[in-house]
């Protein structure tokens, strides 16, 4: 695909915010200013990146525990976000929903979802509501290995297969459901090859090539848009750090984390972008240097914020 040079250093610049927010993280919780559990989105930034170039504000997205990345690459503001973990009124959430909760309807961000494969469910209703309202929209399940094999994953892949939704499930295969390795947990390779059972595409891709996950997420929204339904994306990837900022990902092997650190997607971007002449090296470590700094702002602004009253504890809260 011929991308243009605006393209490529707008995936640049969203990887490179995903990667300084995710990085601050690591030091913020490690020093006790975030409370709360945090999974971290380190080494997988490409695959938020390349999916979320193809949509816009009308378009829908479910997250995960993991979903920082999926925020940001969907429009999130940092400080917003960054309040939000800090526990603080001028989060996104208003402090109540921390890492695993944030969401902004506005932006089409129905939710980070500390729940295992319960935002595919979620996804293929805002699917189907596109469909009944008759607009261009899509929407976006993002989810891990671990998740395709609960049934929230098998009941929703059906449904939108069968009403034809226009829905992209992306499998984002770390390897890993929390310390469960693939292969003890699944007798296939490619989650992709589930597809099959509903009639729908699957394909998988390397998921720390961004440009190879815009690619397939592109004929996957384009085919939505046309009222063809569903595709089934599986992104191989895999996650720099535990389950979790406390995990210490004993049981990985040492020899398989470092192999995947070398293909660290970043790098792998900026030697395209140089060989294409399209920046240097010196622009891009500028792009890095101002995403870190929108970071550190984000982090006074959130440590400035007032944390919610006690009297708020109920605002905001649904009750049946």
């Amino acid at each position: 695909m011929d991308l243009k040079k605006d393209q490529l250093l707008s995936f640049y610049k969203t990887m490179s915010t995903i990667r300084a927010f995710e990085t601050k993280a690591v030091e913020l919780f490690a020093a006790g200013k975030i409370p709360g559990f945090v999974h971290l989105y380190l080494g997988e930034e490409a695959i938020a990146t390349g999916v979320c170039a193809n949509l816009n504000d009308k378009d829908y997205i479910t997250s995960t525990h993991r979903g920082h990345g999926h925020l940001l690459a969907k429009g999130g503001k940092v400080n917003l976000m960054m309040a939000e973990l800090f526990g603080r009124t001028t989060g996104y959430c208003k402090g109540k929903g921390g890492s695993m909760h944030i969401a902004d309807v506005d932006l089409g961000i129905l939710g980070a979802n500390g729940i295992v494969g319960a935002g595919m469910p979620i996804a293929t209703g805002a699917g189907l509501a596109c469909k009944y309202k008759k607009t261009d929209a899509c929407s976006v399940a993002f989810f891990g290995d671990g998740a395709s094999d609960r049934a929230t994953f098998h009941e929703s892949l059906n449904l939108a297969s069968v009403w034809k939704l226009p829905v992209i499930f992306v499998c984002e295969n770390n390897g890993w459901a929390i310390s469960n390795a693939q292969a003890n947990h699944q007798n296939i390779n490619d989650i992709s090859d589930r597809a099959t059972a509903y009639g729908i595409p699957g394909v998988s891709v390397d998921g720390n090539d961004v440009i190879a996950v815009y690619e397939a997420a592109q004929a996957a929204v384009e085919r939505a848009r046309r009222g063809d339904g569903p595709t089934l994306i599986e992104c191989k990837t895999w996650r720099w750090r535990g389950h979790f900022e406390g995990d210490p990902g004993a049981y990985k092997d040492p020899k398989d984390q470092e192999d995947w650190i070398k293909k660290d997607p970043l790098p792998r971007l900026q030697q395209k972008l140089i060989s294409l002449k399209y920046a240097t090296k010196a622009e891009m470590d500028k792009i890095f240097a101002d995403a870190q700094a929108e970071v550190e702002a984000a982090v006074k602004f959130a440590e400035e914020s007032p944390i919610p009253d006690t009297s708020e504890v109920l605002t905001d809260v649904y009750a049946g």
